[in-house]
């Protein structure tokens, strides 16, 4: 019987093999060993989860209706749950009914979901810079021309804005506003008007992304774009519970106008029909019996600990000549080494110390500064992070040996 010549399958779409995978997800990787210190990750710290009162809102999820909570659901989410997202914007300043919000698998999902509503192939999206990293890989699937705006230290310049909109005629502005990945800064409350007053004299969508804003440790709260004049109809605004409930619920939210959300309901049918039924009902039976605003006031004690640990111990870790900010909430830090230094090289040595951290050039769209380093205090405790820093000088000093 003679050989049968194989022709080998079609190609993969472009866009699977024109983004690259997470340099950030790569690093964590390399951070599961044990005995190291990470300030890589943005993850919560795990004992700080109410894991009693999350057992004790499914078992409430089952006790009620198991059936139901088994049993598929509507796409846009439990009703009891979407009211009281709804009650929570609210309550913040942003008035906002259960019908305006839709429950998503993570706010990843959200924006996801926008993005495939909104962009097209070509179409140009405007992000800060530096910027969340998943963020750049969403807009590149999609085949968007990503342009970064100028930032300062406060973020967003709108000058700068409001030149490059009228100049590129964009799709959307991508920003996390409120401490940012991965810098930590929050956008001042005027420039917030500016960049919506923008938004409505040029035409432009907004997406605010919002995982951090109830870890706010000092400073006044600083309300969303999507509450000022001008931004109403044209805010997309993305929640998550991951940074206050727990990461593995996997439940975000997003708030938009109708008909986006409408066409965001319709691309949710073909991703995954509908998030976690039961996973829905028990956060939904969590925020009726538990005090949220209790723990989240717990977390923000134990990570403003952790804040202040990781920024008093810098000046001795990091090279002189190195700067960095102090980000009134949140989960990062932003650091640049002096001159001659580069963080991603840094990086292999601190893992042989035992240390950790996320070298800052894969967020920037363009023209990375390779000096810069994230570093995340949340998952460690203040006598850790001690201890990570003195590694961490040790890689350094080793490094200038």
């Amino acid at each position: 019987m003679s050989a049968v010549a194989l022709v080998p399958p079609p190609a993969f779409a472009a866009r699977s093999t024109c983004v690259e995978g997470s340099p950030l997800r790569e690093i964590l990787a390399l951070t599961q060993r044990p005995g190291i210190i990470s300030f890589a990750g943005g993850l919560p710290a795990p004992e700080l989860f109410d894991t009693e009162g999350l057992r004790t809102a499914y078992d409430a999820a089952f006790a009620v209706s198991s059936r139901r909570a088994l049993q598929y659901s509507t796409t846009e989410g439990a009703p009891e749950l979407r009211e009281s997202v709804a009650a929570r914007a609210a309550a913040r300043g942003l008035p906002t009914g259960a019908d305006d919000v839709l429950i998503t698998s993570g706010s990843q999902q959200a924006l996801s979901l926008v993005t495939t509503t909104l962009v097209e192939p070509g179409d140009v999206v405007l992000v800060e810079n530096p910027t969340y990293l998943a963020a750049l890989q969403c807009f590149g699937l999609a085949g968007a021309r990503v342009i970064a705006v100028p930032c300062d230290e406060e973020g967003i310049l709108p000058d700068a804005l409001a030149e490059i909109v009228a100049r590129e005629r964009p799709k959307l502005l991508y920003t996390v506003p409120t401490f940012q990945n991965p810098t930590g800064r929050t956008l001042p409350g005027t420039r917030r008007a500016a960049v919506a007053d923008i938004a409505a004299r040029l035409g432009l969508w907004l997406v605010e992304d919002d995982p951090y804003g109830d870890l706010r440790y000092e400073g006044d709260h600083v309300p969303w774009l999507a509450a000022h004049p001008g931004a109403e109809d044209r805010t997309v605004l993305l929640g998550s519970f991951s940074k206050i409930m727990a990461p593995g619920l996997r439940l975000g939210w997003l708030r938009a106008p109708a008909a986006l959300r409408r066409a965001a309901v319709i691309a949710k049918q073909a991703a995954d029909l509908h998030t976690s039924t039961v996973d829905q009902l028990a956060a939904a039976h969590y925020l009726a019996a538990a005090d949220l605003d209790a723990h989240i006031t717990a977390v923000r004690a134990a990570y403003r600990a952790r804040r202040d640990a990781l920024l008093a111990g810098l000046g001795e870790a990091l090279p002189a000549g190195s700067s960095w900010n102090r980000p009134e909430g949140g989960m990062f830090i932003w650091a640049r080494l002096p001159e001659g230094h580069d963080a991603t090289a840094l990086l292999a040595s601190a893992l042989a110390h035992e240390v950790a951290f996320v070298p800052g050039a894969p967020f920037f769209t363009t023209l990375p500064d390779p000096r810069t380093l994230r570093l995340s205090f949340t998952t460690h405790t203040p006598e850790e992070i001690k201890e990570g820093l003195r590694r961490l000088g040790r890689t350094i000093g080793a490094e200038e040996r």
